[in-house]
């Protein structure tokens, strides 16, 4: 049996989640958004639509907004404890060591960012690039695999029907979630433009947002 302030714990770290999403999201979107949708992981061509500033106030929001993602990852531990507390704990180191490593990689961007105006203006960074690419870059791929890994730990333990998830809700995991966002960039650029420079933001937003109204109707709350 537990509280009621156990329950409200839960939809809090719920909504906290929810807030990273938007506050990285809107980071994202100031530092990449490109009308052009050039979006590429080897030709930064996208950043030179943003501007100095507005790459500038994207950074501040993206770092500082990324480590609430944490608090996101406590939620989802705690709404999949019912199911397997090892697994779910497991789930939870995996995807808030992918959050704090996709921090220091946002942290990276207005840099980029800055290099790619200057050598637009006519300076010459061909050696400092590749050096960004080896140090940051690859680094986003801890966060995929660690989405991808959470994704199926979720998965797995909401269809056990023993998490404070619907089976049905296995279904809107984030990776799930995330590819839909590159889908439709695929059939409809005009929209998926918007998507793409947020699009790991937007499917943990979705996903959060949908586990805080299932937190919402929950009658017992696990002890944090």
């Amino acid at each position: 049996m537990t509280s009621t302030s156990q329950q409200q714990f839960l939809v809090l770290t719920g909504v906290v989640g929810a807030i990273a999403a938007i506050v990285v999201g809107a980071g994202e979107f100031l530092l990449h958004f490109d009308p052009l949708a050039r979006y590429s992981e080897t030709d930064y061509d996208f950043m030179l639509a943003a501007s100095d500033s507005r790459q500038t106030m994207g950074h501040f929001l993206g770092v500082l907004g990324a480590p609430l993602y944490v608090v996101g990852c406590w939620h989802i531990y705690l709404m999949l404890k019912p199911a397997n507390q090892t697994l779910a704990f497991i789930g939870f180191l995996a995807s808030a060591y992918g959050f704090m490593i996709g921090a220091d990689w946002i942290g990276s961007r207005a840099s980029i960012g800055a290099l790619v105006h200057f050598q637009e203006s006519g300076g010459s960074i061909e050696g400092l690039v590749p050096l960004y690419q080896l140090r940051y870059e690859s680094l986003l791929s801890v966060t995929r695999i660690t989405t991808l890994a959470i994704s199926l730990i979720f998965i797995y333990l909401a269809l056990t029907g023993r998490s404070h998830y619907q089976k049905w809700q296995a279904i809107l995991n984030p990776l799930l979630l995330l590819l839909m966002c590159f889908a439709i960039y695929v059939i409809s650029p005009a929209i998926g433009k918007y998507l793409m420079p947020i699009a790991l933001n937007v499917g943990f937003g979705l996903f959060f947002l949908m586990s805080v109204m299932q937190a919402q109707k929950l009658k017992k709350a696990p002890v944090p």
